[in-house]
């Protein structure tokens, strides 16, 4: 990522060269405006351009990885299948899915967000602990939200995927000596395979609808007519009568404990 970041850069740099020959007084050329560049050569200036590149890559793949260490990714994958059994095309739109995939993150993820607040944020804005104080601290309480995610689902062995051979044989290994680095996408798997299961119990309801006006258009002769046009209004009226809504949120959200 920083690799491709910095060939960016640079291609921004060699495009902006020739306009800014031109406007530049006195008829100077690129090779004034190159030497106007910093000098990479520089051991100082170096590091400088390592730490924004740095920054600029942790700052893009942020989102990522807030969206991984959270309970977005079984939320959104509950919702979108949802829709998908529903077959309702583009309704809800995405924007309300992924907007109510965000409340409910924020609800399931408040006890952790106020405990980062407590013991990491507060402690740091007020120069009482240090930045890696506040960042193990926050890192800690993330940590266990995802260990317990993890064992409630009994996916333990997905850790295992990740993890070097030598640490992965060992008999004694506990959650402490497990890095984060392994933890996130063993969590990210965990939080697939339960959404993909509750997903499944969703969707087993419109699939026996489906497969009965399917038979029902057959036994009937009418084989132009597409039984998604006709199980579309059953399927709306089964789930808006069994409050399919709340349901669906009340026991995502219940599923995180």
């Amino acid at each position: 990522m920083s690799s491709r970041i910095g060939a960016i850069l640079l291609t921004l740099l060699l495009l902006a060269a020739p306009a800014a020959a031109q406007q530049a007084p006195g008829g100077e050329g690129p090779g004034q405006v190159l030497r106007n560049l910093p000098d990479l050569s520089d051991r100082g200036t170096m590091s400088s351009v390592v730490k924004w590149l740095v920054v600029v890559t942790v700052v893009s793949v942020a989102p990522a990885i807030a969206v991984l260490v959270t309970s977005f990714t079984r939320i959104i994958v509950v919702l979108g299948l949802l829709r998908q059994g529903l077959g309702t095309q583009q309704l809800p739109p995405n924007s309300v899915l992924f907007g109510l995939g965000l409340l409910m993150t924020l609800v399931v993820m408040a006890p952790v967000l106020n405990d980062i607040h407590r013991d990491a944020v507060a402690p740091y804005m007020a120069g009482k602990a240090a930045q890696t104080e506040a960042v193990a601290a926050g890192e800690t309480h993330v940590r266990a939200f995802m260990i317990r995610q993890i064992t409630a689902a009994r996916n333990q062995n997905d850790v295992d995927l990740f993890l070097d051979d030598a640490l992965a044989q060992r008999k004694d290994l506990t959650w402490r000596d497990v890095p984060t680095g392994s933890l996130i996408p063993a969590f990210a798997v965990s939080e697939l395979k339960v959404a993909f299961l509750i997903g499944f119990r969703i969707l087993l309801p419109f699939l026996i609808i489906d497969m009965l006006v399917a038979s029902i258009l057959t036994s009937m002769g009418m084989l132009m007519l597409p039984p998604v046009l006709v199980s579309l209004p059953f399927k709306l009226l089964l789930f808006v009568l069994a409050d399919g809504w709340n349901l669906v949120v009340g026991t995502l959200i219940s599923s995180f404990g």
